[in-house]
């Protein structure tokens, strides 16, 4: 009887958990991604430190955010190919995101790297207050790619990637609330 009565509360037991599981929050439906978020650390010799949000609607991509620890002054802001920030330098992010293969560019010229977003603005206390908008890629092309920021002006023409210096910050786009 003993052993009936244990056999039976573990049925029930564990019908009762597989309803759980089917009703949990994993529907497996496709959930449209509207918000991304990167959080900017400073490469080897900077201080550069800051957080950038991205909102994807009506088919652009707004960028927002702070950059802290900059010289003042302006700086190449990117979207680079890669994710990867484990090299001291940065370097290990790749060039500019160039799912087209165009040639570097400033965001404003018919033919650009998707990635080239031109360039941002310290003010005297080295702090850049980041407002931009995209049409150049959709959220989800760019989620685990990085943000650059760089120590130097892009002047928007020199090729392959501005010349605008070092890599002072890196930020890997991951996705929001």
């Amino acid at each position: 009887m003993k052993s009936f009565l244990l056999y039976a509360v573990s049925a029930v037991l564990l019908m009762g958990t597989s309803l759980l599981a089917v009703n949990d929050d994993h529907d497996h439906k496709e959930h449209k991604l509207t918000r991304a978020v990167a959080v900017v650390q400073p490469t080897q010799k900077f201080k550069t430190a800051g957080v950038i949000h991205l909102k994807q609607k009506d088919g652009k991509v707004s960028i927002t955010g702070k950059v802290t620890g900059l010289t003042p002054g302006k700086h190449g802001f990117h979207i680079h190919q890669y994710g990867d920030l484990s090299a001291d330098d940065g370097s290990s992010a790749g060039g500019h995101y160039a799912p087209e293969g165009h040639e570097h560019g400033g965001p404003h010229k018919a033919q650009h790297h998707a990635g080239d977003l031109g360039n941002i603005v310290a003010d005297e206390n080295g702090v850049a207050m980041i407002d931009k908008q995209s049409d150049d890629f959709e959220l989800s092309d760019v989620i685990g790619r990085a943000f650059v920021v760089h120590a130097g002006t892009d002047d928007l023409t020199s090729q392959p990637s501005g010349d605008a210096g070092a890599r002072a910050g890196l930020a890997v786009i991951g996705i929001s609330k």
